[in-house]
Formats: C-alpha cells, structure tokens, sequence
C-alpha cells in the first residue's frame, strides 16, 4: 500500500497542478501523511530549475502550516485523532518513546533534525508538541528555520548542480542534518546560559 501511495504522489510532479500537489503533500505530511514532500520536491525542481525557489517558498509555507495543524491536533484531539493515526502507521511506540524524552531542548532538536531529515518523522514530532503544550511561538519559529532551511538548500543545489547532486544529497543528507542540528542545539544552550 506504502509502495502504490509513493507512486501515486510521484505522478504528481508531471501534472499541472504540480504546485497545488505539492502544497497538498507538504502541509498533510507535516501532520497525517506517510511520504515525505521530497518525492513530489525533487523531481518539480529537476525538471523545471527556474521555478525551484518558487517551490521551496509552497513547500516551506505548507510544511509549516501543516505542522501548526499537528500541533492542533495535539493540542485538543489527541485521543480522537491522533491516537488513530499513531496506531495505524505503528508509530505509537515510537511516539511513547519520544514523549517520555520531552523537555524544551528535547522538543527543540527533535523538531530541527525531523524538518531537516525526517527523523524522526515530522508528524510525530508536531503532534507530540501539542501534547506537551510545546511553545506555539518556538514551534513556528523553529519549524520555519528547519522546514525553510531545508527546502530551500536543496532548491539552490538542485538548481545550481542539476542531478549530479542528488546522489551526493541521497548518501550524506543525514550527516549534514546532525550538524546542522548540532549547531541548534550549541545556539539553543548557548541562548538559555546568556539569558
């Protein structure tokens, strides 16, 4: 079912309703949906570089949209339905794990390294903000820092490198993740022993 849901989002990209496509996906991944808006992101910007920024612009605005509804529904309809949802992508577990490390700076690093690299995965992360009552001002702040960040760094290399950097991005995004993230959280530790 995974398999037939990432396909049939990938044929989006061709459509000329491409952008309302991946506005769609990048807000509903942020808070329900299972594929991540790169498999609609990537192929937009290969295929049409000139429009690149334009597209990280609707991705990063959507995405954080769409987690400020996560967070909602966190917030007010956890056991209605988040629970739900949880259940049934097997992400309950993970979600438990993940509650029982809540804090500012747990919630903080979790929200970069999931809008950088997926993980963990957005959608658990914006739904156990509302949870826990995690700042909405921060939670914004931070989601447009690493929601922005991240679409429009691989907008200007996808536009700049073309395709030859997709494999560089495929085999390291991970590790160019964790630094950034590693920065976050020095410049968060840093922020809370100066004030």
């Amino acid at each position: 079912m995974l398999r037939a849901l990432y396909d049939w989002t990938l044929r989006w990209s061709g459509s000329r309703h491409a952008d309302k496509a991946l506005a769609a996906i990048s807000f509903t991944e942020s808070s329900v949906f299972p594929i991540p808006a790169d498999v609609l992101f990537l192929p937009m910007c290969l295929s049409r570089p000139e429009r690149a920024m334009r597209y990280a612009a609707i991705a990063t605005v959507t995405s954080v949209l769409g987690g400020i509804f996560g967070w909602m529904i966190g917030a007010w309809a956890f056991d209605a339905l988040a629970q739900p949802l949880l259940d049934f992508y097997g992400k309950a577990a993970a979600f438990e794990s993940l509650k029982s490390q809540t804090g500012t700076a747990a919630i903080l690093t979790m929200l970069v390294t999931s809008g950088l690299s997926h993980i963990p995965p957005m959608k658990v992360v914006t739904i156990l903000s509302g949870v826990v009552a995690f700042d909405l001002k921060l939670f914004i702040l931070s989601a447009i820092v690493a929601r922005g960040g991240r679409f429009f760094l691989l907008a200007f290399l996808l536009r700049r490198y073309g395709l030859k950097i997709t494999a560089f991005l495929e085999t390291r995004l991970n590790w160019i993740a964790l630094g950034f993230t590693a920065l976050a959280v020095l410049a968060f530790i840093a922020f809370e022993v100066l004030r």
